[in-house]
């Protein structure tokens, strides 16, 4: 009796509208090569413990509008994948896998290339609301994002108005401003703060100053969380969550302009994902399996222009994805 082709397929680092798309195109995908999917469950936990789950059609039918994921997901130390390899490597063989899809960020597509150096045969799929990984122009999950924060922001345009207030919206993004420029961009914030431009808090301050003095009775601000203040991460004056308050507090300050700060926070990384990310999952997922059936092992799965291709998973692994800086000055022509 020929023993079925197996493959297995987890989801790492913090959840995203789309996870879900994803496993669903690998899942069917795959299987209608012959494949049977195992699903481990909380990322590499799962791995490195032996929790698993076969997935099949019945299992993963119904949950491509499904938010988060369907196998769980959780964060790993790259040290704790380092001095578990081996017996990562003996679980591998011993469930029969040939080949590991992993969906996942910066950081858990970064452990993965690490694996593929010890002789594991991988293929990733680049998921991240924070659109920072390399080598994709977009990842699963960042345009249900900017969705959501595009809508808090048009909300807070109301109350605004109506107050006469400048209103801060702080979004999720430690590292780039992808979400902020784009949400930005599309609800004509009158700035917006990310942290590849040091904030200068003189010109952001003279610019609101200026729209109400000039009769405009409110201002919309929109800023990542990883935001620098005189060269400073405004995270330091207190924890993650703090940059909006910290702006808004210096605005009152020097402006004497009342402001108001709303903290997005998960928000942004939870629910139904938009057509768009449901679409993208899916063409990633059939491109992997592409690769799987092809045997090309180590790639991630890329969006480039309008065209799914893939790319070596070392060149994603060294460092993240900024904004575009030609997409912030569009944004930027609207600002004051």
């Amino acid at each position: 009796m020929e023993t079925k082709k197996r493959i297995g397929i987890l989801t790492g680092g913090g959840d995203c509208p789309g996870l879900n798309a994803a496993i669903r195109a690998v899942t069917k995908s795959t299987i209608q090569l012959g494949y049977e999917v195992i699903g481990f469950l909380d990322g590499f936990k799962g791995l490195m413990n032996g929790e698993h789950q076969i997935l099949d059609e019945i299992k993963t039918s119904g949950i491509i509008n499904r938010g988060g994921t369907i196998l769980g997901t959780s964060g790993v130390d790259p040290s704790e994948i380092e001095s578990r390899s081996a017996e990562i490597l003996k679980r591998f063989e011993d469930l029969s896998l040939e080949t590991l899809v992993v969906i996942g960020g910066n950081t858990t597509l970064s452990i993965t290339s690490k694996l593929v150096e010890k002789g594991l045969s991988v293929v990733g799929i680049p998921k991240t609301i924070d659109n920072d990984v390399k080598e994709t122009d977009y990842t699963i999950g960042f345009q249900t994002a900017v969705e959501i924060a595009t809508e808090a922001l048009d909300r807070l345009r109301s109350t605004a108005e109506s107050h006469h207030r400048v209103m801060i919206l702080e979004v999720m993004g430690r590292h780039t401003g992808w979400i902020a420029t784009y949400a930005g961009m599309a609800a004509g914030a009158d700035a917006i703060l990310i942290p590849e431009i040091p904030v200068d808090i003189e010109e952001l301050c003279g610019m609101l100053g200026r729209r109400s003095e000039s009769g405009s009775r409110f201002s919309i601000v929109v800023i990542a969380e990883g935001t620098r203040l005189e060269g400073k991460i405004m995270a330091q004056y207190g924890n993650l969550g703090g940059a909006g308050r910290v702006i808004g507090g210096i605005i009152e300050e020097k402006t004497g302009l009342e402001s108001r700060t709303t903290l997005l926070g998960h928000v942004q990384r939870g629910g139904i994902p938009v057509a768009y990310d449901r679409s993208l999952a899916t063409a990633f997922g059939v491109k992997a399996t592409e690769l799987i059936n092809d045997k090309k092992y180590g790639e991630m799965t890329a969006l480039k222009g309008n065209r799914i291709s893939s790319v070596p998973l070392e060149k994603v692994a060294d460092g993240i994805k900024t904004v575009n800086l030609n997409a912030y000055k569009t944004a930027q022509k609207f600002f004051g």
